[in-house]
């Protein structure tokens, strides 16, 4: 199955065309015709079952002929806060990778030893929703602004909080410290770690310190492994 991306899409529609981009490959790549079955999401966790009516090479038209809702439904919410790398390629390999094992919301931090002070939201959601699209997921996760990590902690959030960092004495691990089930929040820091003042913010507005391991990590790893255990935990 080939999945396309319809972000303006929703339940109540009969008829969408795809963007420039999208017709493009439909047209180009896939060489698809009018009169051929294509499947598309909105990102909001519907998939759509529709005809090509249309095979223009920059507004391909498609008529919806059915609406499978409630795809990809999670009863947890992960959402990791993490500080963008030096070479941005770690980081949208993070993005591609997390997409694929799952995660519902990212959001760039900057931090005291942050080498990377800002990012490219646009290029960032493209290479989410390409993730989203080769996995065949139908949840785009969200991704927030960059944010300094002081203003970020102080924010409101209901479920688990976490901090992995690297210390001599190492906290305990996340999968003995998270309870299944349950909305999660993990904040992973950039190259040079969080500075102590910044560890010490966190753990006053209640994340509490985890490890992810006995071995250094590099920070878009960390914040992988952090996806993938929580994930595997909810399996």
């Amino acid at each position: 199955m080939q999945l396309f991306f319809a972000p303006e899409l929703n339940p109540q529609l009969k008829e969408y065309v795809l963007d420039e981009l999208e017709s493009r490959h439909c047209v180009k790549v896939l060489r698809m015709k009018t009169g051929d079955i294509l499947h598309l999401t909105d990102g909001r966790g519907h998939l759509y079952v529709g005809r090509l009516t249309d095979d223009h090479i920059k507004k391909c038209r498609v008529e919806i002929e059915e609406v499978q809702q409630e795809q990809d439904k999670r009863d947890f919410h992960l959402h990791i806060a993490v500080a963008p790398t030096k070479n941005i390629n770690r980081f949208e390999w993070f993005l591609e990778k997390a997409t694929e094992i799952g995660i519902d919301e990212i959001t760039p931090l900057l931090c005291e030893h942050s080498e990377r002070k800002h990012i490219k939201p646009d290029r960032l959601e493209r290479i989410l929703s390409g993730a989203m699209k080769q996995s065949l997921k139908t949840c785009l996760p969200k991704l927030n602004p960059m944010v300094k990590l002081n203003e970020f902690v102080s924010q409101d959030f209901s479920g688990q909080k976490f901090i992995a960092y690297v210390e001599k004495h190492q906290p305990d691990s996340l999968q003995n410290w998270y309870k299944q089930k349950g909305d999660v929040l993990i904040l992973i820091g950039p190259e040079g770690d969080f500075s102590p003042g910044e560890v010490q913010l966190a753990m006053d507005h209640g994340f509490e310190p985890i490890n992810l391991g006995p071995n250094r990590l590099r920070t878009e790893t960390a914040a992988l492994i952090a996806c993938h255990t929580i994930n595997l935990i909810n399996e």
